[in-house]
């Protein structure tokens, strides 16, 4: 058997159907759209939740509200941060899972985390520091490092522990969503953006220098 390359195993992500054809729990309610961003020499890698519905209808990831204010914490324009070839887009679950009853995005399918992030991260040796953004993103990166997230906590704690993963590597920098339904959390946490934003955007900005020689 010829060994996995990337461009064949992203390949097969975008053609993926399991949530839909041979789900864990309820199908897919609606035609599946794999979206993610990556390549081989991508050292930056963002790690968020699931697309919306906006991403879902264009295919492009953060390419909404959600998308502007990331791109404003991590100090990129628009073009740094859709260049796959310094910044790998790297979704929990790869399609947009659907609306609960109340319209809120259902939670990233564990379909994708089962089938493919081990095999993908795998495939991106170059990769030095992951914005992990959200609890699913959260936990699935810790547990690759060895990490667990303590008993009880929360997102907020996590985000304010940046310290502690500093040392790691990859590095990873936990980020609460930058929904704008979290836009009441950020005006009770100022501690976010004056000690957190700071070390993301240096992080950032190590991670998107040219490399070495």
């Amino acid at each position: 058997m010829s060994e996995e390359t990337l461009d064949g195993l992203v390949e097969a992500i975008r053609a993926c159907r399991i949530c839909r054809d041979s789900p864990r729990g309820v199908p897919l309610p609606h035609e599946p759209r794999p979206v993610l961003r990556v390549s081989a020499t991508a050292r930056l890698a963002v790690s968020g939740q699931a697309p919306g519905i906006r991403v879902h209808e264009s295919g492009l990831p953060f390419n909404d509200p959600s998308g502007d204010r990331l791109r404003q914490w991590m100090g990129v324009d628009r073009d740094t941060f859709y260049d796959a070839r310094r910044i790998a887009i790297v979704p929990m679950g790869f399609c947009f899972p659907g609306w609960d009853r109340n319209r809120g995005d259902l939670p990233p399918r564990r379909e994708c985390r089962d089938a493919w992030h081990d095999r993908l991260f795998a495939k991106l040796p170059a990769i030095e520091t992951i914005l992990v953004i959200g609890v699913y993103a959260q936990d699935y990166h810790f547990s690759r490092l060895g990490l667990a997230r303590r008993k009880g906590e929360g997102v907020s704690e996590v985000v304010r522990r940046q310290a502690d993963f500093a040392g790691f590597r990859p590095r990873v920098i936990p980020l609460p969503h930058p929904s704008w339904r979290n836009s009441g959390w950020l005006k009770k946490n100022p501690w976010f953006e004056t000690d957190v934003l700071p070390l993301a955007r240096a992080a950032v900005a190590e991670a998107l220098e040219p490399a070495s020689a």
